[in-house]
């Protein structure tokens, strides 16, 4: 049996969740919060940084959402091929892969971080570069995935794991503008998906904790 250590609202648990969902794979889920100290005494052991999703698999332990997907694709195939046999395909999907957790997701967390700082420590300056650079990557993407229903072709895949949450936050944060009209449908069809819509669900009783203070939809 499969355990994953993680969080319903940590942005990289749930990609790590939609992966397993997708293919219906068994698994426990290792809640990390203050009433389970036990999961996170045992997550500090495997990984001092504690930082999640950690999956462990016997003997075995992998930490990082990509790293997670991979592996799951290599041990734990299911019917949903979340990296193409497609060497370019499955390169394209890596890139976006890495796309949406550098240019979404990490723009998405600056704002969000300097929320926690204490006054006097806030670093306007860096929030307004990250609202800028997420403007900046709406628009690449709107034009990127033009034609597509997924983020590299047809099929539902890693990347598409990794555009869920990274969009999902990222529009509560700098709101993707009307214009962007096909990454605004992209991000209503990943929210669709049943996957993600789990995700959704099992996360919103912690949408008091987004620090800039969640809205009122999704």
């Amino acid at each position: 049996m499969l355990d994953l250590f993680g969080h319903p609202f940590s942005s990289y648990t749930w990609k790590a969740l939609i992966a397993l969902y997708e293919n219906g794979t068994r698994f426990t889920f290792r809640m990390i919060d203050p009433d389970h100290p036990e999961n996170s005494a045992e997550l500090e052991r495997r990984w001092p940084l504690k930082l999640f999703p950690l999956l462990v698999d016997g003997d075995r332990q992998i930490f990082e959402a990509t790293s997670v997907i991979e592996y799951l694709h290599l041990h734990h195939p299911g019917p949903v091929r979340l990296i193409p046999d497609d060497g370019d395909v499955a390169l394209r999907v890596r890139w976006l892969d890495r796309v949406f957790d550098n240019y979404v997701m990490g723009s998405m967390q600056a704002p969000v971080a300097d929320a926690l700082r204490p006054e006097g420590q806030r670093d306007a300056y860096g929030v307004d570069k990250a609202r800028a650079r997420l403007d900046t990557i709406y628009a690449w993407l709107d034009r990127e995935l033009g034609g597509r229903d997924w983020a590299a072709g047809d099929a539902f895949s890693l990347a598409d794991c990794a555009a869920a949450p990274s969009l999902f936050y990222a529009d509560w944060v700098q709101p993707i503008p009307a214009s962007c009209a096909t990454l605004n449908a992209y991000r209503t069809r990943l929210l669709a998906r049943p996957s993600v819509a789990r995700c959704v669900d099992e996360a919103r009783p912690y949408r008091a904790f987004f620090p800039l203070g969640a809205p009122d939809r999704d």
